[in-house]
């Protein structure tokens, strides 16, 4: 089969690979839709070569693409087949740790502390027609969602549900949001739909219109307007409830600090970067919580999934751009602009 790989210096290669075969514990499934995550990009630009990064552990050819849905197509001989059937509409928790200790057996495989392959970084994903993942990674898709949703779920969108879960957002509350990208947006769209007073930030005027579109009560250019005292006036002077940061600028990472009232809680899930801050003012004397949130577990997953059922939620209104999996040399040469909404591959 044929899967997309990351060269860095803003290059894509389709390379040949076999068709996996699944271990005893193992299912491979039939991708039928491959989300375009944000973080791609590190890989895609990283200056010098894929082997930059160690992809693959030793510099290998990693098949990309980290935000998998699709079928289960084979199963391994020590599957529970009580539990996964071929034909069964899955997503994947697109994380593999030992399977032993606490976090793993608690569905945080992202944190394991033997060490953690990440699908579509340090293990082949989904950019390709088939993937081969532990059967312990598999969440169910619900029948209701489409394949394109439930790839945003496997990343993104559950990305931007686990934070709105970590800082206990409630309705009534008041909450910013920096950087309407895929995630940012993804919180947007779900707090609106808990209930919650949202004001939208970012510096791009498309997505802040998209923002407006899903729910957003209120629109903040920050290179027009002073997030900060924009948000205090807003809420008549204590700042809001809560904050997220999504866009990983350490100007955006102050204010989502700066921006929240006392007893306040500010959430970065923007990757990478660093941010400087006046500790005792900006957080201490203000009793302020600062919560760092990485991706969700396997419950989190399907909780999520929920969610959107429940409520309604067009999680598909994400996706701008929708592609076959050859046009993907285009796709991240528009998707690294960082002017689009969310794009997807579709098989």
């Amino acid at each position: 089969m044929q899967g997309v790989v990351f060269l860095g210096d803003r290059k894509i290669e389709f390379m040949e690979f076999p068709d996996p075969e699944p271990g005893p514990d193992e299912v491979v499934l039939e991708i039928k839709a491959s989300g375009m995550c944000g973080s791609d990009l590190k890989f895609y630009r990283v200056v010098g070569g894929a082997a930059a990064l160690g992809l693959g552990g030793d510099g290998s050819p990693v098949i990309a693409g980290h935000e998998p849905c699709g079928v289960v197509a084979e199963i391994g001989s020590a599957v529970d087949a009580g539990q996964v059937r071929i034909g069964d509409r899955v997503m994947v928790h697109h994380y593999k740790g030992c399977g032993h200790c606490s976090h793993c057996e608690d569905g945080w495989g992202q944190l394991c502390r033997e060490g953690v392959v990440v699908y579509g970084a340090t293990g082949h994903g989904a950019h390709a027609r088939y993937m081969k993942a532990p059967a312990s990674t598999l969440v169910p898709l619900p029948d209701a969602l489409s394949f394109a949703a439930g790839a945003a779920i496997s990343c993104g969108t559950g990305t931007a549900y686990g934070a709105l879960g970590r800082l206990g957002l409630s309705a009534g509350d008041t909450i910013a949001v920096f950087g309407q990208g895929p995630v940012g947006l993804s919180a947007t769209q779900l707090a609106a739909a808990m209930g919650a007073r949202v004001i939208a930030l970012d510096v791009s005027a498309e997505r802040l219109a998209r923002a407006d579109a899903f729910g957003a009560d209120t629109l903040i250019d920050p290179s027009q307007d002073d997030p900060v005292k924009r948000i205090r006036e807003l809420t008549g002077g204590p700042g809001a409830h809560l904050s997220l940061d999504c866009s990983s600028s350490p100007a955006a990472r102050l204010a989502a600090v700066q921006c929240v009232r006392t007893w306040g809680k500010a959430c970065y899930v923007g990757e990478g970067g660093e941010v400087t801050m006046d500790v005792s003012n900006d957080m201490i004397r203000r009793q302020v919580t600062l919560i760092g949130s990485w991706t969700f577990s396997t419950s989190g997953q399907a909780d999520c999934a929920r969610f959107i059922v429940d409520h309604d939620v067009d999680v598909d209104a994400l996706f701008t751009e929708r592609y076959c999996l050859e046009q993907a040399r285009d796709a991240y040469a528009l998707f690294d602009g960082q002017q689009t909404g969310k794009g997807v591959f579709e098989f």
